[in-house]
């Protein structure tokens, strides 16, 4: 057996370990699940945003790489840690919700997010939602795809309290704490940096989600162990594995 043979199995043996002990499953919505944006773009969201906050006379609140962003969290993000708690917050964040609820009724699902979860599901692990994005819109795609059933009622999502968005644990622990889970019994899926960060701030087990070699890579710099390209090794693993005592 060559040495590429025998780190693969090595990651294997580690990959059905991390799936099989995992009693409870944490989420992130987009990326792991579907792709929010894939249809209605990210940037020009970002940009509504931006022309709204101009239109009320805010332009100065935002600097000029923030009015520049690609991504509506930044956008919101800058405006709560300057005005926190204010109704121009309540506002902002509204409309991105309902901005979020129009790309979910055109996102594209995840390959074979849809079967796992099912899978998941169906062998006797509990799983939860702990996204950035609104609550609202992961519930209108979850319930499009007949899959919400999988999660509900654990959809831990954005509020106005935009401190509490990852890195920050907060959502993962709402999850954890509503379930009855320990975090050492939990995993977490998840794609960037702040996932990363939360789970390890809860004590969860992360399991990193990259679609391309950039975000791999940026993810095991950052310290993850685990992390795969695509969901389809977890979906074989666990329909080997025993249901859930």
């Amino acid at each position: 057996m060559t040495s590429d043979a025998t780190s693969d199995a090595g990651e294997n043996d580690k990959l059905r370990e991390l799936i099989t002990s995992a009693r409870f499953v944490l989420w992130d919505f987009d990326g792991p699940i579907c792709r929010l944006f894939a249809r209605h773009r990210a940037e020009r969201v970002a940009a509504d945003l931006v022309d709204w906050l101009e239109r009320q006379g805010l332009r100065g609140l935002l600097t000029e790489s923030e009015r520049k962003t690609l991504d509506p969290q930044v956008v919101l993000r800058a405006v709560g840690r300057r005005r926190p708690g204010s109704d121009l917050v309540a506002g902002l964040e509204e409309r991105l919700t309902q901005a979020e609820l129009r790309a979910a009724a055109s996102a594209l699902p995840t390959a074979y997010a849809d079967p796992l979860i099912r899978t998941w599901t169906a062998v006797g692990a509990r799983l939860a939602v702990t996204t950035n994005n609104s609550p609202r819109a992961a519930r209108s795609y979850l319930e499009s795809r007949g899959i919400a059933g999988c999660f509900a009622p654990h959809l831990y999502g954005r509020t106005e309290q935009l401190h509490h968005l990852k890195p920050d644990p907060h959502c993962l622990n709402r999850a954890l704490n509503a379930m009855g889970a320990a975090p050492g019994a939990a995993l977490m899926i998840g794609d960037s940096l702040t996932d990363l960060a939360a789970a390890r701030e809860a004590g969860v087990p992360f399991l990193g989600f990259a679609r391309g070699e950039d975000r791999e890579k940026h993810l095991r710099a950052a310290g993850a162990v685990h992390v795969v390209r695509s969901l389809e090794p977890l979906l074989r693993l666990l329909r080997r594995r025993p249901p859930v005592g």
